[in-house]
């Protein structure tokens, strides 16, 4: 599949740059995109992991490598590129996303845009159906981190060994990232998906179904015409 571009964009209602924090850290990332597994953290803006979409009947797994290649906290937008190939097959996929975070009065605005690359099985897919597996995992994505930025703060109880020194350890390695189910699009969001991308080839002349309308409708006056015929003979028969 050529190279394409979607944009998909979602509110939380926390400060933009909290929200911003908590998006350029690959560990909340993770934790709320469906079918993302997080496998080794190489440096800051380095990471391997394994990603599985499900688009009915066929399921793809991932295994790649994202960078984030560029981060302005000013601006609070930030640059992530994507490289994976599909682990039992041959397909390959490319992406690059541009973050931004806007504030919206008391809220946030995440704005994601996203050009990618596909080649493989999901490539069997066209452009209507792709757009509508993006905005399904970025909506359950969204979900997730309104949940976890919307919450009010957890109260937490000081335990044995809390101090600075284990604050460091445990901010240094990275939360284990736990399989977790692959984003899916039914059977019936693909049908959808495929009526809507069909019907958006034809151009719609607004003289043609006018035509196809009163022809519809001549034909309708003419079959009543002829049954009140036949009910005229049959009483005068």
């Amino acid at each position: 599949m050529p190279g394409m571009e979607i944009t998909n964009s979602f509110a939380v209602k926390a400060e933009p740059d909290r929200v911003y924090e908590f998006l350029l850290d690959v560990n909340n990332v993770v934790s709320c995109v469906p079918g993302a597994e997080l496998s080794e953290v190489v440096d800051p803006n380095t990471f391997k992991g394994k990603v599985r979409i499900k688009v009915g009947p066929v399921t793809v797994s991932y295994n790649g490598t994202a960078r984030i290649t560029s981060r302005d906290a000013a601006t609070r937008t930030a640059t992530l590129e994507a490289e994976g190939k599909e682990t039992t097959g041959s397909g390959s996929a490319q992406a690059t996303t541009v973050m931004a975070v806007a504030a919206d009065g008391d809220a946030s605005t995440v704005t994601l845009t996203t050009d990618f690359t596909v080649v493989g099985k999901v490539a069997q897919f066209g452009r209507g159906i792709m757009e509508d597996v993006s905005r399904h995992l970025v909506g359950q994505a969204a979900t997730c981190i309104q949940s976890k930025l919307e919450a009010p703060p957890a109260i937490q109880t000081p335990v044995a060994g809390d101090g600075p020194a284990a604050s460091g350890a445990a901010a240094a390695a990275p939360a284990p990232s736990a399989p977790s189910q692959p984003a899916a699009l039914d059977a019936f969001a693909i049908g959808r998906a495929v009526a809507k991308e069909r019907l958006s080839r034809f151009k719609v002349n607004p003289k043609m179904i006018g035509i196809a309308f009163g022809g519809l409708v001549s034909l309708l006056l003419l079959r009543r015409l002829r049954r009140s015929r036949r009910r005229r003979r049959a009483m005068t028969d």
